[in-house]
């Protein structure tokens, strides 16, 4: 079921939040701060460095296969 497109913008519309870009929350936060989001899963990443991210998190907080967490 398709539904139709409102035809006149609600007034309540500037009280919607806008989308964040979180690409750019991410490039800001590694280019001011150095602190990397990265998903294991992102497909920019071949398959050495996914590895190495999962290692990584893995090291610093645990296998979340198992639900652990390294102390």
């Amino acid at each position: 079921m398709k539904i139709p497109e409102p035809r006149y913008r609600s007034p309540l519309a500037r009280h919607l939040p806008e989308s964040t870009d979180l690409e750019a929350v991410k490039r800001d936060g590694w280019r001011g701060q150095h602190i990397l989001v990265v998903a294991e899963t992102d497909d920019r990443l071949d398959f050495v460095e996914r590895e190495f991210i999962r290692r990584i998190g893995e090291r610093l907080y645990g296998d979340s296969r198992k639900g652990g967490r390294h102390g």
